[in-house]
């Protein structure tokens, strides 16, 4: 086989051969200067004929250096150059070859050390993988444990990472939330709760803050075993309690383990409790009692009115058969509406109240930083019995509080107010604390603020001081305190016993198959970033596709079906799933029909776009918008935005446009082009759900070759995307 001749050993050669040319011409030259002209004339004429001589010898010299470079190469240069091919195949084979140990003793010497270094390298290799592997089989382990758990509980269970996303939850959870949604009669797929989703989209930001601060106060202060709950409303109107409870940050997570927060959290446990129905009974109960408390009242003073009359020395005996009567009737009325109270179940109301137990430290804790939120109030804390435990409703107890402050602050012009909470009273479970507001009398004394304890000056949506305190089973009055020159607000709020060691409560034994759940969601935070510089592989998406009644939607065709899936941690979720039937309330032509497959009386009697859309919208919240042709899709959806009141303002990706950036070349590429030249199995093409599948199945391919072009970030993909000739099309 010819060998190839190294193109520097040309170089070489041509720049010996212009030195020597250089060396022999200054050599001549020199000679010459130093010859006198007659010497220097029979110089040139003895050369004359000697020309052709000096330059075969000056030919024979060239090659021998040629000769000599080559062999200089064959030894110093072309060995270690294969060595070095040959070193870069251990980088990516697997398992690596040997090397051949050929060549000079230097590089026979460097290739077996490259040998003896793989050898090691494998042997690491293998103990790491071993390592790995047991690890591995621990962890899964623990995940079938804990997903088996959350699988059998009676009890709702979610799992959130600190932006509120959704890292794990079962079956009963998801079950809760989709009864708990806004969605019409008969809309399906309008799911709330999934895999990187937001919990805000089912909980209030604001109230779940409120808890979480309670959990980091709890936790800096060593609690073994912190928790909190609150009621809330969600936007269907039902109430739901929620107990939530911190997932403490591993030691020394995301920096030195000697300077680890003590209140640091990775995440959070939420555990929901629809008590709807128990604030319902709650409520009717309280009905009752007073509609009894109502009936005793009138009873007992028409009673009360007879025996007086009855006790006159004058009175007839016609009269004191009518006031017998009466008392009788009464007696018997009473009688009959006990009874009919007692059926319908009069019970302790008290015991349905949405209160915590929490340590009064803890309560004095949100007391004081929620109203030092009044501007030009400082707020002086007295510190509690550290024993002392009370119930309460602490949201409600705040908010109350800081509206009476910001009363004080505004109309009387009061800039220091003392907290505190006096002795326990009482015995039982009657014990109640009292929780003082104090301020200087000169200020606002009592007969001023009276009023402001017993409503609200913001509105009827607002509990008062008094309201906030009864719900409580206590009570709340302002009263001068002329030795101390002050005025207080007291509240009388149950005491608490401590709550019980979770550790005493037995292990529940379960062997179920996991239930939903993604660890590695921990470990990704796009909410701290700008959409354009999150990496494509770290986002959620929601890959979706239309059917529609044409292809015109300037001229008035509409979507007749909406199919979404999604993508989270680079996985594709096919059981959170949206897909939905629109009525479009107008003909579908029938030269459609064969291609989406949808008949008018499929259509009919489903939600129309006006309530669909909003369960899309609710569904794709927080993630970026996929989808094949993308323009297409969109404008249908646009073009509804403002007649639903949505707006889908989230970035959007085209698979269309991808494939042309990573395929430029290919001549098609439709949606079956591309999944054909994937290997992807089309099922179900031309249905909403269906196309979305596909293309999420495509989408997931495109990514990493999109890396291969150093396309790693959302913005550069859309960037890239924008470049391309498809991009230009309109609808």
């Amino acid at each position: 086989m010819k060998r190839r001749v190294d193109r520097r050993l040309w170089w070489l050669l041509a720049g010996a051969a212009a030195v020597s040319l250089a060396w022999l011409g200054v050599t001549v030259g020199l000679i010459a200067v130093t010859l006198e002209p007659e010497a220097r004339q029979r110089m040139l004429e003895l050369l004359g004929d000697r020309w052709g001589f000096v330059l075969l010898m000056w030919l024979l010299g060239m090659a021998a250096i040629g000769w000599g470079l080559q062999r200089a190469f064959d030894v110093g240069v072309h060995p270690w150059r294969r060595l070095a091919e040959e070193a870069a195949v251990l980088l990516t084979a697997d398992p690596p070859p040997t090397l051949r140990e050929r060549g000079p003793a230097d590089v026979r010497r460097v290739a077996h050390l490259f040998n003896e270094l793989v050898r090691q390298r494998e042997r690491w290799r293998r103990e790491v993988d071993e390592r790995v592997r047991a690890a591995a089989r621990d962890i899964e382990q623990e995940k079938r444990r804990l997903a088996a758990l959350m699988a059998e509980l009676t009890q709702s269970v979610i799992v959130c990472n600190l932006d509120g996303r959704v890292l794990l939850y079962n079956n009963r959870a998801r079950l809760q939330v989709r009864a708990l949604s806004q969605a019409p009669q008969g809309l399906g797929g309008a799911e709330l709760l999934g895999l990187g989703r937001s919990i805000y989209t089912v909980l209030d930001r604001a109230v779940l803050a409120h808890a979480l601060d309670e959990l980091r106060q709890r936790l800096r202060k060593g609690a073994a075993q912190p928790s909190t709950q609150f009621v809330t409303a969600t936007r269907g109107g039902q109430l739901l309690r929620v107990q939530v409870a911190p997932v403490r940050q591993v030691e020394g997570e995301g920096g030195n383990p000697r300077e680890t927060d003590p209140a640091a959290m990775a995440g959070f446990v939420l555990v929901l409790d629809n008590i709807t129905r128990e604030y319902e009974q709650a409520a009717q109960q309280q009905r009752l009692w007073a509609t009894l408390t109502e009936a005793v009242r009138r009873a007992v003073g028409n009673v009360r009115a007879a025996v007086e009359v009855l006790q006159l020395p004058d009175a007839d005996t016609a009269l004191r058969e009518r006031l017998l009567a009466v008392i009788r009737d009464e007696v018997v009325a009473l009688g009959d509406r006990l009874h009919e109270v007692a059926r319908e179940g009069l019970a302790d109301t008290t015991a349905h109240a949405p209160l915590e137990d929490m340590l009064a430290t803890d309560v004095l804790a949100v007391l004081q930083r929620r109203l030092a939120e009044v501007p030009g109030v400082h707020i002086e804390v007295r510190e509690p019995d550290p024993a002392c435990w009370l119930r309460v409703e602490s949201l409600g107890l705040a908010h109350a509080l800081q509206r009476f402050v910001q009363r004080l602050a505004q109309d009387g012009g009061v800039e220091r107010v003392a907290l505190r909470l006096a002795p326990a009273s009482g015995v039982g479970a009657a014990v109640r604390v009292t929780l003082e507001l104090a301020w200087p009398t000169v200020h606002a004394s009592a007969a001023r603020c009276q009023g402001w304890v017993d409503s609200d000056a913001e509105g009827s949506a607002h509990r008062a001081v008094r309201e906030v305190a009864q719900r409580h089973g206590g009570d709340a009055w302002v009263q001068d305190d002329p030795a101390q020159g002050q005025t207080c607000l007291r509240l009388l709020l149950p005491s608490a016993a401590p709550t019980a060691s979770v550790e005493a409560q037995p292990a529940a034994r379960v062997e179920s198959r996991p239930e939903f759940y993604d660890f590695d969601l921990f470990r990704v935070s796009p909410a701290a970033r700008a959409w354009d510089d999150v990496p494509l592989t770290e986002l959620a998406y929601t890959v979706f596709d239309t059917e529609t009644t044409g292809l015109n939607p300037s001229d008035g065709d509409e979507i007749i079906q909406i199919g979404a899936t999604r993508i989270v941690n680079g996985r594709l979720l096919r059981h959170e799933s949206f897909e939905q039937l629109v009525d479009p309330r107008r003909p579908i032509p029938r030269a459609s029909i064969p291609i989406h497959g949808i008949t008018p009386e499929m259509v009919r009697g489903q939600p129309d776009i006006t309530q669909v859309l909003p369960a899309f919208h609710a569904f794709a919240r927080d993630t970026v918008l996929v989808a094949h042709n993308a323009a297409f899709d969109m404008r249908f959806l646009q073009l509804k935005e403002r007649l639903v009141g949505v707006s889908f303002d989230q970035p959007v990706l085209d698979t269309l446009l991808l494939s042309a950036v990573v395929h430029p070349e290919q001549p098609s590429h439709s949606l079956d082009e591309i999944a054909a030249r994937f290997g992807i199995a089309v099922l179900g093409r031309h249905t909403a759900l269906g196309d979305a599948l596909v293309t999420a199945e495509v989408f997931l391919r495109l990514i990493p070759l999109l890396a291969q072009q150093g396309i790693v970030t959302l913005g550069q993909a859309r960037q890239a995307a924008e470049r391309t000739y498809y991009a230009r099309l309109t609808y």
